[in-house]
């Protein structure tokens, strides 16, 4: 059995980073991996399939109603933007960017805080170099917001499931890390970002998305999150085996390696009831800390990056950086604070 789970997990790791096919279908594969694990542990049955079916339920309505919802109201949002950057300060409009998107990633989803961070990155008209570092700092803020409720992002639906927890279970655990973090990348966003001198007269050049899109991208999210709720039943008996004894801290390193790869698929091969909270705290501070620093790390990073064009080696050369500094700092608070 721990022989099949190994080839299960070194494919989920290993697949979508190096082929492109798997990595265009990632929720129909990771679909597959999960029925296929959850079969090798011999843990298939009617409860897991059910749980499976209910667990991507809110998620996927969430996005499903923000992405209908903001594709009707797209123009007045645009224009509202326009209007509070021609009314405020630029470097407080860049701050409260970052730190509002991703406080409220929480309820509307990261998917759809990614959406209006290249709504109003389109409109702003930044040059090259700010437009980067302001993406990139607010797909930290939204990794880390969206993770305080189960609405937020996959990773944070699979980790409250599988620790059987309460809506704001994952609020009161990381929260008092998280919400801090939000507001010094908005700190940062002001600092590091160079404003446009000419307010006036900006136009957003994106695409209003069609019916068929939202309704699609809901769809994936259903599967790529049932595929996950599988994938983290099945390897219960490999976390007893190999990660309930590791140390906290370990466990926080090692999961740097969500930089290239979803940090919701190592929250379900990862997490598991039987650990404590300090160690369930490591490890999802890891994954969304490290998330942020390159383009395949997390939700948000893709869908930015791929709408503004932003190559890999433009979001690495600031994201590795700010990503590697914010675990260095939050590897001292959890030494100090435990």
């Amino acid at each position: 059995m721990i022989i099949g789970l190994t080839i299960v997990l070194l494919l989920v790791l290993f697949l979508p980073f190096t082929i492109k096919a798997v990595e265009e279908n990632l929720e129909s594969f990771l679909f597959l991996m999960g029925l296929a694990a959850a079969i090798i542990s011999k843990v298939l049955d009617g409860p897991l399939f059910f749980k499976a079916l209910q667990d991507p339920i809110h998620i996927s309505l969430a996005v499903l109603i923000a992405g209908l919802l903001f594709r009707w109201l797209q123009t007045p949002i645009e224009k509202g933007i326009m209007g509070l950057n021609n009314a405020i300060p630029s470097r407080l409009f860049l701050a409260l960017i970052v730190i509002i998107l991703g406080l409220v990633s929480s309820i509307i989803t990261a998917i759809i805080a990614a959406i209006v961070l290249v709504v109003i990155v389109s409109v702003l008209q930044l040059d090259r170099q700010s437009e980067i570092r302001l993406v990139v700092l607010a797909c930290f803020s939204i990794g880390l917001g969206a993770a305080l409720t189960p609405l937020g992002e996959p990773l944070s639906t699979i980790a409250t499931s599988k620790l059987n927890e309460d809506f704001f279970y994952l609020l009161r655990l990381i929260g008092t890390e998280v919400i801090p973090a939000v507001m010094i990348f908005g700190v940062l966003a002001a600092i590091l970002v160079k404003p446009k001198k000419d307010k006036y007269g900006l136009i957003s050049s994106l695409k209003a998305e069609s019916y068929g899109e939202i309704i699609i991208r809901a769809v994936k999210i259903y599967l790529f999150v049932m595929g996950l709720t599988l994938l983290g039943a099945g390897f219960e008996p490999f976390i007893e085996k190999y990660l309930l004894g590791l140390s906290p801290l370990l466990l926080y390193w090692i999961n740097m390696i969500s930089a290239v790869l979803d940090n919701a698929t190592l929250a379900a091969a990862e997490i598991s009831p039987l650990m404590d909270s300090p160690t369930i705290k490591a490890i999802l501070l890891g994954l969304l800390i490290s998330g942020g620093m390159l383009i395949p790390g997390n939700i948000p990073n893709i869908i930015s990056a791929g709408k503004l064009n932003i190559t890999s080696r433009e979001w690495a050369r600031f994201g590795v950086p700010v990503g590697l500094a914010s675990m260095c700092v939050y590897f001292i608070v959890i030494l100090i604070f435990g």
